[in-house]
């Protein structure tokens, strides 16, 4: 989904870059507010990412707003387009000596538009998806706003960018319970939004959050991706 000039605000359609990273900033200042009082155990748990823990992820969260398009480039090319390799040095240089110098670090870069190169809904897809890559082995409830997972879904629906989330839901229809988020044709997949985006991120926990008869083929799909490091 190309970023839109300044004018419509329905969910997901028309959002002018402004607006998306305003929803971006109000995810982050969430996820910080709902860390504040972990302890040591709950940090070191592991994510929804890969081998990482809630604190690595926190720290790549960091790095993602903290890494502009120049620096992108120079690090990828250092890790000779190893992304898996680019990814854990700055993830590395972001995670702070102790857990709450992490999250200080975290919560100095909630107002940031710094990106790498692309739409600023995939960085919007980032603070989303990762913030529930922690919440949710942490059991914490919150759920973003509808705006920003319809806008996430739509954008991932659409194209493969980070994640191979168009080709994990060819030829199944998804359809939003909670708003207006609806894509593609085949068997049904029903779910919350942000139980759809995840799973199109490649999340094998959300599967248990669909229904439908296209789900058990959706599953699949993304429990085969899951084995990989889903980041």
């Amino acid at each position: 989904m190309p970023d839109q000039p300044a004018g419509s605000a329905r969910p997901g359609r028309g959002y002018s870059r402004d607006a998306l990273w305003a929803m971006a900033h109000a995810e982050r200042a969430a996820l910080a507010d709902d860390l504040a009082d972990l302890d040591a155990e709950q940090w070191g748990r592991p994510s929804l990412c890969g081998s990482w823990t809630v604190e690595d992820a926190l720290a790549h969260l960091t790095a993602v707003a903290s890494v502009g398009r120049v620096r992108w480039v120079t690090s990828v090319l250092a890790a000779r387009f190893d992304f898996d390799e680019h990814n854990e040095r700055r993830k590395a240089e972001h995670r702070g000596s102790t857990p709450a110098e992490t999250l200080r670090q975290f919560r100095a870069i909630i107002p940031s538009t710094t990106s790498a190169p692309g739409p600023t809904v995939a960085w919007l897809g980032e603070v989303v998806v990762h913030a529930q890559d922690i919440r949710r082995p942490l059991g914490l409830t919150y759920t973003p706003s509808i705006e920003a997972t319809t806008a996430v879904a739509e954008f991932f629906a659409g194209r493969d960018f980070t994640v191979p989330s168009r080709t994990l839901i060819h030829g199944v229809r998804l359809e939003a319970t909670d708003g207006p988020f609806t894509t593609g044709t085949g068997p049904l997949v029903s779910g919350t939004t942000i139980a759809l985006t995840m799973a199109m991120a490649g999340r094998a926990a959300y599967c248990d959050d669909l229904t439908g008869p296209g789900a058990p083929t959706l599953r699949t799909r993304v429990i085969a991706h899951d084995r990989g490091d889903a980041r």
